[in-house]
């Protein structure tokens, strides 16, 4: 019998535009593979219906968010439409260590911060197939009124125009067909050599005796 230890595992950091379908592919995503996890990030924005803290996000104060920038507990932390997102680094490290792939969903600006710091990182951009396409998804989730939406679709621009700094592009025209870029992305990553030479030791020095 083969014998293996535990690898460390990869941190995926992937971004979108706001209605581009993120969410719902590495929601899919992650029911479809073990040892995979999202990170949960903090915020202070107010939670909407459904969501759960410590599970979507973690819903914080302001003055908690404060204290926690000057314990240095984020990798990364910026303010998007009046609030405050902010990537904790206690518990992503300690996933990863365990052998766990993270996904860290994020915008540009967080994502550049994370591959400074985290450079084995491996990131993945995900564009919407047209701006019209993108407009019709934001509208259709009936969560904003007109001026928020022209305002996200605004932010959109600005972020889609970063994609060439990322390792991965998957365009979202057909759910499956993009979830089945993800699920290869995932799949070779966990081959990269590094990672099955740790897994693998073992194997690797008997095969060579």
């Amino acid at each position: 019998m083969n014998q293996t230890q535990t690898s460390t595992g990869t941190l995926f950091v992937v971004s979108a535009p706001s209605g581009a379908g993120k969410t719902s592919l590495l929601r899919k995503l992650m029911s479809d593979f073990s040892q995979i996890e999202t990170a949960v990030s903090h915020t202070t924005r107010a939670k909407r219906d459904g969501e759960r803290d410590g599970v979507d996000y973690h819903f914080v104060s302001p003055e908690t968010f404060k204290s926690l920038i000057e314990q240095d507990e984020f990798f990364e932390y910026a303010e998007v439409f009046g609030n405050f997102y902010g990537t904790g680094k206690a518990s992503i490290k300690e996933q990863l260590q365990q052998g766990i792939d993270v996904i860290l969903e994020i915008d540009w600006q967080g994502a550049r911060q994370i591959r400074q710091q985290q450079p084995e990182s491996r990131s993945i951009f995900i564009l919407p197939p047209s701006k019209e396409a993108l407009e019709e998804r934001l509208v259709g989730r009936g969560q904003d009124d007109d001026a928020v939406i022209a305002k996200r679709m605004l932010a959109a621009q600005d972020e889609m125009s970063h994609y060439s700094e990322y390792d991965y592009l998957i365009i979202n025209d057909d759910f499956a067909t993009a979830l089945d870029e993800l699920r290869a992305i995932l799949l070779a990553e966990r081959q990269n050599l590094s990672r099955q030479q740790q897994k693998y030791a073992h194997l690797l020095s008997n095969l060579l005796e």
